[in-house]
């Protein structure tokens, strides 16, 4: 996050105080999505609020609501954009068009970025998390991005990562590292990527990550992406849960370094690796790994270690069958799926 923190401008507050009552951080449903495949579902309806770890009530955050309650305003310019997600308080920022920025930029708490419609793109930099929490990050597509599209760092949480599309970041498309948790991912599409989310930075840095990087990733669309879906060390309990993996050519999920991961209701297709676990991966020591009602088609094995904590310890879920998750998530997964009120 910059060190200077700027407020908005007597101009701009006048406008945000003029401004219509503030709208809900998430929209209300989603539409099919147009030229769906004749055996596919309609899209799901979108989800209001996160499910899995970013809905958990803990470190005196009740769930992920973003900038519900605070002003709304419309990001068009670069400018506009990194003033608004550098003020204090909360907002909905909605995005429209394309805006360019460099490297990554920090986002203040009690924030929510979202696109208007399906054509919102944030292009050659990524979003960055420093002690920062109860922010949402929904419909944008992030292309180009120099190092990582979105890296939630040092102790930030309650961060829902939902309905964005990924396209050729130099690294990571999405990092949850140094002690962060509460994080959620859905319902993204990762179109290939090459390392789309490492959970832990590092095999050295067991004594600020052991027990935290409590993630849940949920339909997410992993389309010909390479690897890390995710890779993980330290964190338990990371749920990975209804995802599609299609066509990923190193591998699917790696828990190394002591993680304990639950890989469930996933569908991968043409995975040779779908998971490592306990010969580790890389320089990385084992991980736990269990894994349950998945469907491996044209698939490896999936390797299986020790056990982990139950993801139900921490929030209630519903499983949809392995089998549907296909139709499921290319219906749902990605931009422009969260109906008229973006």
């Amino acid at each position: 996050m910059r060190s200077s923190s700027r407020t908005l401008s007597a101009l701009t507050l006048a406008l945000l105080l003029a401004a219509a009552a503030p709208v809900e951080a998430a929209p209300v449903e989603a539409v099919p999505e147009a030229g769906a495949a004749a055996d596919a579902r309609s899209a799901p309806l979108a989800e209001t609020s996160p499910t899995g770890f970013a809905a958990v009530n803990a470190l005196g955050q009740n769930g992920t609501t973003g900038g519900a309650g605070g002003p709304t305003v419309t990001a068009t310019t670069t400018e506009q954009f990194l003033e608004y997600i550098d003020t204090t308080g909360p907002l909905v920022i909605r995005v429209q068009g394309t805006i360019d920025i460099t490297s990554k930029q920090g986002v203040r708490p009690n924030k929510t970025i979202i696109g208007v419609g399906s054509s919102a793109v944030i292009n050659g930099g990524g979003l960055e998390f420093y002690r920062s929490f109860n922010v949402i990050v929904r419909n944008i597509k992030f292309t180009n991005a120099e190092d990582d599209a979105i890296s939630v760092g040092r102790e930030s949480h309650h961060i829902w990562i939902d309905h964005n599309e990924f396209v050729a970041p130099l690294d990571g498309a999405v990092d949850v590292v140094r002690a962060a948790e509460y994080v959620t991912v859905s319902w993204n599409w990762f179109n290939k990527t090459d390392k789309s989310m490492l959970l832990g930075h590092s095999d050295g840095n067991g004594s600020q990550d052991t027990g935290k990087l409590k993630v849940s990733v949920h339909h997410n669309f992993f389309d010909g992406s390479r690897q890390r879906h995710p890779r993980v060390r330290f964190g338990e309990p990371v749920h990975v849960y209804n995802n599609y993996y299609k066509g990923n050519a190193i591998y699917g999920v790696a828990s190394t370094m002591n993680a304990g991961v639950v890989v469930e209701g996933n569908h991968f297709e043409g995975v040779p690796h779908p998971c490592y676990s306990a010969s580790g991966y890389d320089a990385s020591g084992p991980g736990r790994l269990i894994q349950r009602n998945n469907v491996f088609n044209g698939s490896g094995a999936c390797e299986t270690n020790g056990t982990v904590v139950e993801p139900r310890t921490y929030y209630a879920y519903t499983l949809d069958p392995a089998a549907d998750v296909p139709a499921l998530v290319r219906a749902g997964a990605g931009t422009g799926k969260l109906g008229a009120s973006t």
